[in-house]
């Protein structure tokens, strides 16, 4: 219990109700319609006609193909919810997004798709199904950063699972799940990597003088940063082979290539994988909207707004463009699932070099701001076109659901808990519900939130102290005497806690968040090094 009172942090009335309780995992509250299928699985809705019409429909086109399906995930950096046209954003606010806004249109659009609230928590999140806390991979690894256990050598990676199925799996693009050997993507379970260790402002702070004056231009500084072993290259590296620098970022112009470069990458691989037997796995992680922000060549001033992120959202729409038509023309997008998706909430401490959300918060915190993102599902033949949904939806979804269409949902690791949940039926059942009752949300090792149908209550809560500074000039507190619970139709920007006095279910919630808690005395979390 020590161990779980270190992660949780939860003090006051939910710190009796958590960590005073003898609850078992089944522990679940009145409010509650979902079932858990096992004491490693985390509860899910039961929706048994709209499986069968799933199943049927995945079984009908397995036979007509002969191959599972392929899967595309399109990850965009720090992109807000409020970017994407069909979100809000777009032309309306100096950016058009219409190759984001077709798949919207044509596909599943979630309006409450939740993340981690930073990259490299989401990124391991999405590829073990588990929230960061149980794998140590709380934060993104910086520059200097002592990791004290390699957490991918007891992990077990989707990429991993999928090739043990026949499947070939490749990531382009961003990795920030960890650079030395044992932790990059061709050791923990691609078959290739093409891309960049951390992400575009690490790179970028060794060769902007502009910006990082007294990094660049002091020689004894810089090469104290190279001393920690970051990455200052497009990496190319294959599971048990070579891992070659394929192009030294040696400038800002070079960095502002990055995402064509990976782009030019990925429409070479479809085509390649496309005429092969096997079906294929590609995640294809943007380095943008990531600050620091630079125009590429092809797209300086193709925003209406001229600034540069805006230009970079403009430039990472027209790849995601690129790609879909790519799986086109190799005659593979009726056999292939995208997802589209973000990272995190806008990075607003880089402001004007951000995006754009309309909830409260931003990147690094439990507000709607930091962990709501865009989610958009796409399967041309298989999934409705037209359809949006406010049902929950987790980004640790797509682990579990990806085993499923791959038909490996068995592979599951059942010695571990995940906190996924299969969403199969959902995506594709003609007018599917989500199997997701909850999203639970960390801060690091802080137990911070949970979203249960349209309310959300606070345990812990990320005030900043300047504007825009949400993450650089921040503090994390207790709520108080009660938790601080939203009705979030009601009141989406978090502003005015409905509480005890308006809501009948402040206990009820904060048994959810108890029955939460008792699933980590069997499975305690994991301490990387990676804590304050």
């Amino acid at each position: 219990m020590r161990n779980l009172a270190r992660h949780t942090g939860i003090l006051g009335i939910c710190g009796a109700l958590l960590l005073g309780s003898t609850a078992q995992l089944s522990a679940q509250s009145v409010l509650s319609k979902a079932t858990r299928a096992s004491e490693s699985l985390e509860p899910a809705l039961v929706h048994p006609q709209q499986a069968e019409t799933a199943q049927q429909k995945l079984d009908a086109l397995f036979r007509k193909t002969g191959k599972r399906p392929n899967i595309v995930w399109l990850v965009v950096d720090d992109m807000g919810y409020g970017d994407p046209g069909s979100y809000g954003g777009g032309g309306a606010i100096g950016a058009a997004t219409p190759n984001m806004d077709r798949l919207a249109r044509e596909g599943l659009k979630l309006t409450s798709a939740y993340s981690q609230p930073t990259c490299t928590p989401t990124r391991s999140a999405l590829l073990t199904g588990r929230l960061p806390v149980r794998t140590g991979l709380t934060r993104p690894i910086l520059a200097g950063d002592r990791i004290t256990k390699n957490p991918w050598a007891d992990e077990i990676s989707l990429p991993k699972l999928l090739g043990e199925v026949g499947y070939a799996t490749v990531l382009s693009g961003k990795w920030h799940v960890g650079a030395p050997e044992g932790m990059r993507p061709h050791d923990v379970g691609f078959d290739e990597f093409y891309g960049f260790y951390e992400a575009e402002k690490e790179i970028s702070q060794g060769v902007d003088k502009r910006r990082y004056p007294d990094l660049v231009l002091n020689p004894e500084r810089l090469a104290m940063l190279r001393k920690t072993g970051a990455s200052d290259a497009l990496v190319h590296g294959f599971k048990g082979g070579k891992t070659t620098d394929v192009v030294k970022i040696d400038s800002i112009e070079t960095m502002a290539e990055g995402d064509r470069m990976t782009k030019e990458f990925s429409v070479a691989k479809i085509k390649e994988l496309a005429a092969g037997n096997a079906p294929f796995f590609l995640e294809h992680s943007f380095m943008k909207v990531h600050a620091d922000n630079f125009a590429s060549k092809a797209f300086e001033g193709k925003s209406a707004s001229k600034y540069a992120y805006k230009d970079d959202m403009v430039e990472v729409d027209a790849y995601v463009g690129e790609i879909v038509a790519a799986l086109d023309e190799a005659g593979v997008l009726d056999n292939t699932f995208i997802f589209v998706t973000s990272d995190n909430g806008p990075q607003l401490d880089s402001w004007p070099d951000a995006g754009y959300t309309p909830f409260r918060g931003a990147k690094g915190s439990a507000w709607e701001g930091g962990v709501r993102v865009p989610g958009i599902a796409y399967w041309r033949g298989m999934i409705n076109p037209g359809r949006e949904s406010d049902d929950l939806f987790d980004l640790m979804d797509l682990f579990n659901t990806s085993l499923h269409f791959a038909g490996a949902a068995d592979k599951i690791p059942t010695d571990r808990y995940i906190d996924g949940i299969d969403q199969t039926s959902f995506f594709i059942a003609d007018d599917g519900q989500s199997n997701r009752e909850k999203v639970y949300i960390w801060n690091e090792s802080n137990l911070m939130a949970m979203r249960m149908y349209e309310y959300k209550i606070h345990v812990k809560v990320v005030e900043h102290k300047a504007q825009w500074l949400n993450i650089d000039m921040t503090t994390v507190s207790d709520v108080g005497l009660a938790p601080w619970l939203f009705n979030l139709y009601i009141d989406p920007k978090e502003e005015y806690p409905v509480g005890h006095r308006m809501n009948a279910w402040l206990a009820s919630m904060a048994g959810e968040l108890k029955g939460h808690a008792a699933t980590f005395r069997k499975y305690p979390p994991k301490d990387i090094g990676l804590g304050r």
